[in-house]
């Protein structure tokens, strides 16, 4: 299996605009996602998958000045550019995350795409998020080409277009899906970026555990319970229901 993780970026954000090319403690967004992506021990490739339009030139800028492939493709239909970001890389298996989450955890990555290759019977998606247990910020999808293929050319309907994966969550009678949770329940937490709030709360993780970023999720839930005030950083956030690509 050629397992390729495939990082969805986009310049436009309702809340925070340019978002993932903003300054976290000396590098953009994008940058310390990627950083973090790339100590994956159980992946072959790392993609960046963006869109077409003029404003996400500056994505494909970032990704050639940081070394990493750039797919670039349908705004609205992100479904279609993700399936032609992993057939140009030739992935059987695809690993999907969003470059607005840079606490993402090279551990809980490597642990979900390992349930994938040990599970019994083939599954089809695996994933944290469809009975969510991790803080949200650590969201990891793990499918097969054959399954995004099938979602690709069956669904019609927009949000599913929109947001890549539901069509496969949402019908069990189609897709083998197999949950990952985690012995630390902390669904209520919120690591990802959605607005300067979020942003703030995630520049504090990095000045205070290192601006390398090399630190594991569970040292973040251990700083955040000794220090409880982080929480009140971006506690009254809400989340969307699902990300946009």
């Amino acid at each position: 299996m050629r397992t390729v993780v495939i990082v969805q970026a986009r310049i436009g954000s309702e809340r925070l605009p340019g978002k993932v090319l903003l300054d976290l403690e000396g590098k953009t967004v994008l940058e310390r996602v990627l950083d973090r992506t790339r100590r994956l021990e159980r992946a072959e490739d790392v993609v960046v998958a963006t869109s077409d339009i003029a404003s996400d030139d500056r994505i494909a800028q970032e990704c050639t000045r940081l070394g990493v492939t750039c797919f670039r493709g349908s705004e609205n239909d992100v479904l279609d550019r993700y399936f032609g970001a992993a057939k140009e890389a030739r992935a059987s298996v695809c690993v999907r995350i969003t470059a607005d989450c840079p606490l993402i955890d090279p551990g809980v990555r490597d642990s979900i795409i390992r349930k994938f290759e040990d599970a019994t019977g083939g599954p089809d998606y695996v994933s944290n998020k469809i009975q969510q247990s991790f803080p949200r910020g650590l969201d990891t999808e793990v499918f097969t080409i054959e399954a995004l293929e099938r979602a690709w050319r069956e669904t019609t309907a927009d949000y599913e277009r929109v947001h890549v994966t539901p069509y496969m969550y949402r019908h069990p009678e189609i897709f083998r899906i197999v949950p990952v949770l985690s012995d630390v329940d902390r669904a209520d937490w919120r690591w990802t970026i959605d607005t300067a709030e979020d942003l703030e709360f995630v520049r504090e993780v990095y000045r205070r555990l290192g601006e390398d970023g090399d630190f594991a999720w569970l040292e973040v839930v251990a700083l955040v319970e000794a220090n409880p005030e982080l929480m009140l950083i971006n506690r009254h956030i809400r989340q969307k229901n699902v990300e946009l690509g």
